[in-house]
């Protein structure tokens, strides 16, 4: 049995301004309408996987819970970390959670931002990688690179080795992100494979590893691990423990220093999408190149990505030539598609001249749901508020402002102090300024409410909660 461990961390901030911290890439519909963590659970499931085991951050939780019950996928378990601390300590505390109940366990680790179109080459690259890691080794997964990529590491293959096998091959190096140069030198000797950052190997044989070539990660990730505190259905990592752990990579930790390393070679299609220059190279083109979104129309233009994720809104590029622009709501992004890695420089200029959209996104994801600020002026906000079948928000009270509720759609169970309502649609309730409050949806569709706040502060934080079934503080 292969035990898929998805990690679910970083905030893809090459894809801005669809991707943010609030919400990263991973759980964004990219390429299609499953989202790339849906596409990736699906991808490591089926015959021969068990239940994968999810790393993610606390503020992804019910994000993570809700994809997967979406895609008819529960987790084995979900592992929090109280802080990134890259992918060493993220994968060491899967290896220490299997091993608890199997230390010969095989772990497929992968990120679940990529993209492999064909699902099932890949699943039968796996199992002809598994006797490898069940004798020892620690497999890694090299791509077939296509161009002179310098947004990639590359992975060195041995003397002896054949880039074209359809087994473990023996690899001599990893290679840091090569210039433009050196990435065409890599390219033409057919002895480089791109890094794709997936890996396979036992809990035992991993674990080793840490105890051998960085004991320094090994001591407080097991403490973290040894201390975990289960919370719902989630496992909190200890943080105290975790605090200790460096922030380091798997490949700084051990793949380089390793002498137990083999190579999957694989070259049926992976895309990372590390920039929005590698969706449009994922993505259906016209004639003239153009890859465009429905609400997007390209007129005159060559080689060109024009996208509109935002219902209502249209982007209309002309005369273009090898750009990308990208438009939502609240933001836009415009540049050649030479600059996209330089993506991340507009999100840190931003950061740093405290631009919300930065880091979050105009709609914010609630375990119960999500909502979206319609208008905001002066002593007031009107917000369209998206409940789920069965989800319950918080018994709550603010101190700074009144709400009045309009239901849309659906029917809401709403509770002022000691009143319990039904509310079907187009009726309302007022919520006076202080008292406790609580909405429900007791139906089997999402329920849509407009939500208008007055008063005189008008921030998230002014929640004062009394009861919360997601044991949020």
């Amino acid at each position: 049995m292969i035990h898929p461990i998805l990690l679910c961390g970083g905030s893809g901030t090459r894809l801005w301004p669809l991707s943010r911290k609030s919400y990263p890439k991973q759980f964004a519909r990219l390429m299609g309408e499953e989202s790339l963590f849906q596409a990736s659970a699906r991808r490591l499931s089926g015959d021969g996987f068990a239940a994968p085991v999810v790393v993610t951050g606390d503020p992804f939780r019910f994000i993570v819970t809700e994809q997967l019950a979406q895609v008819a996928l529960a987790p084995q378990s979900i592992l929090i970390e109280p802080a990134g601390r890259n992918t060493a300590p993220a994968i060491l505390a899967a290896a220490l959670w299997l091993a608890r109940s199997d230390p010969e366990a095989v772990m497929l680790v992968a990120p679940s931002d990529h993209v492999i179109p064909d699902a099932d080459g890949f699943r039968g690259a796996i199992r002809a990688a598994v006797p490898r890691a069940t004798a020892g080794d620690l497999v890694t997964f090299g791509i077939t690179p296509t161009r002179p990529e310098t947004g990639y590491g590359y992975l060195e293959l041995a003397d002896d080795a054949d880039p074209r096998a359809t087994t473990p091959q023996p690899l001599r190096r990893f290679v840091e992100k090569p210039d433009a140069a050196r990435a065409g030198e890599m390219l033409a000797s057919g002895r480089f494979l791109w890094n794709a950052g997936i890996f396979l190997f036992t809990a035992k044989t991993l674990i080793a590893a840490f105890r051998s070539h960085a004991p320094e990660v090994l001591e407080p990730v097991s403490k973290a691990v040894e201390q975990a505190r289960t919370d719902l259905s989630f496992l909190r990592l200890a943080e105290d423990a975790w605090s200790q752990a460096p922030d380091i990579s798997i490949d700084y930790a051990i793949m380089e220093k390793a002498d137990t390393l083999s190579v999957m070679p694989y070259g049926a299609g992976w895309s990372d999408l590390g920039g929005w220059d590698a969706v449009w190279q994922e993505s259906g083109h016209d004639a003239a190149g153009n890859a465009c979104s429905p609400g997007a129309t390209a007129i005159a233009c060559t080689n060109s990505l024009l996208r509109s994720d935002s219902d209502g809104q249209q982007v209309v590029g002309i005369g273009l030539d090898d750009m990308m622009v990208v438009a939502m709501s609240d933001a836009v992004l415009v540049a050649p598609m030479t600059e996209a890695q330089r993506v991340k420089d507009a999100v840190a200029a931003l950061k740093e001249k405290g631009v919300p959209q930065a880091v979050q996104l105009p709609r914010d994801y609630r375990p119960w749901g999500w909502y979206e600020s319609l208008i905001r002026g002066d002593r007031f906000q009107v917000k369209r508020i998206v409940v789920n079948p069965g989800a319950v928000l918080s018994l709550q009270s603010h101190h700074h402002r009144s709400e009045h509720w309009i239901v849309v759609v659906g029917t809401a169970r709403v509770t002022v102090e000691d009143t319990v309502t039904l509310l079907t649609e187009n009726q309302s309730v007022y919520v006076p300024l202080g008292a406790t409050h609580r909405m429900e949806n007791p139906g089997k569709m999402p329920m849509v409410l407009i939500e208008v706040q007055t008063g005189a502060y008008l921030g998230e934080d002014d929640i004062i909660r009394y009861e919360d079934v997601y044991a949020r503080r």
